[in-house]
């Protein structure tokens, strides 16, 4: 078990890896996070730093986040913290970030927000995927380039999340044929659209209010795919304010009934749920699959 003193001298030499240097830690904060990694803000001789680690050994996974954050911010629409350093040190996986100061949203944050998403959309690729993987949660996310929005979305985001929970015995096996009866009906259900920028774990819990009472993106899950998805993920798990997706679909209309195509883009982030956390995240991808075959 690490004493406090193995904690200080733990951020004072990925602190030294970061910068090169010599830094006092006086003082550490744990911060909420979530189930994966230990968030803590250090504060030092020279500032206030944001530190994320974890000892579970999810090859890349502070790698890809710190590409996937760069990403965003070479976007240049919307804050997103600077990226400072990733290593190893002392058996565990770090990622050393920009604090960022929490403070109340402005008055406008949520129109804000609205507007910014739709110009991060704005940014497009040929290709829908990514050219590297990533995780969403703590499990790998493949983002294999693909031509088209349904292969990517059926390959690369369904079946590869209803594979694992199939093997691991989460679903059933006629639960699994019914996503390969359910694949064959997308085609008619789902609109063609460039591959726009995600952040591609957009929830509330991911939008941060930095010092300037404007919103931040953080722990991202990044890649090219249809902005749809993107925004049908943002209403679950309480959903964002209304005045989003007026804002949104001002600056950047979605095609006509959108709203009917939200519970399909759903299953993808349910279905890493299951595998995540369990069978209780089931009902409502069955009641979609339903609701088609």
């Amino acid at each position: 078990m690490q004493t406090a003193e193995d904690q200080f001298q733990f951020f004072e030499g990925v602190l030294f890896e970061s910068f090169g240097r010599d830094f006092q830690v006086t003082e550490y904060r744990l911060l909420q996070g979530g189930s994966i990694n230990v968030t803590v803000q250090v504060v030092t001789n020279e500032g206030k730093y944001f530190v994320k680690y974890n000892t579970r050994n999810h090859e890349g996974m502070f790698e890809t986040e710190a590409r996937g954050l760069d990403l965003l911010r070479e976007a240049n629409v919307i804050r997103v913290p600077e990226v400072i350093n990733w290593g190893r040190r002392d058996g565990q996986d770090y990622l050393v970030l920009e604090n960022i100061e929490y403070t109340k949203p402005n008055f406008d944050y949520w129109e804000m927000l609205g507007e910014k998403i739709a110009a991060l959309h704005r940014n497009t690729d040929e290709k829908f995927g990514l050219n590297f993987d990533n995780y969403i949660g703590s499990l790998r996310q493949s983002n294999e380039q693909k031509e088209d929005w349904l292969s990517f979305f059926i390959e690369k985001r369904l079946n590869l999340q209803a594979g694992l929970a199939y093997y691991n015995e989460l679903i059933s096996r006629d639960l699994y044929e019914k996503f390969q009866q359910f694949y064959k009906v997308l085609p008619e259900l789902l609109p063609n659209e460039p591959a726009s920028l995600l952040h591609g774990d957009l929830w509330t819990g991911n939008v941060i209010t930095n010092e300037n009472g404007e919103p931040t993106l953080i722990d991202p899950a990044v890649y090219y795919g249809n902005r749809e998805m993107e925004i049908a993920f943002t209403t679950l798990f309480g959903g964002f304010d209304k005045r989003f997706y007026d804002t949104y679909n001002e600056a950047y209309p979605l095609q006509p009934r959108f709203d009917m195509r939200v519970p399909i883009y759903n299953i993808y982030p349910l279905l890493v749920h299951v595998n995540l956390f369990g069978t209780s995240y089931l009902p409502p991808i069955i009641r979609t699959l339903n609701k088609y075959l």
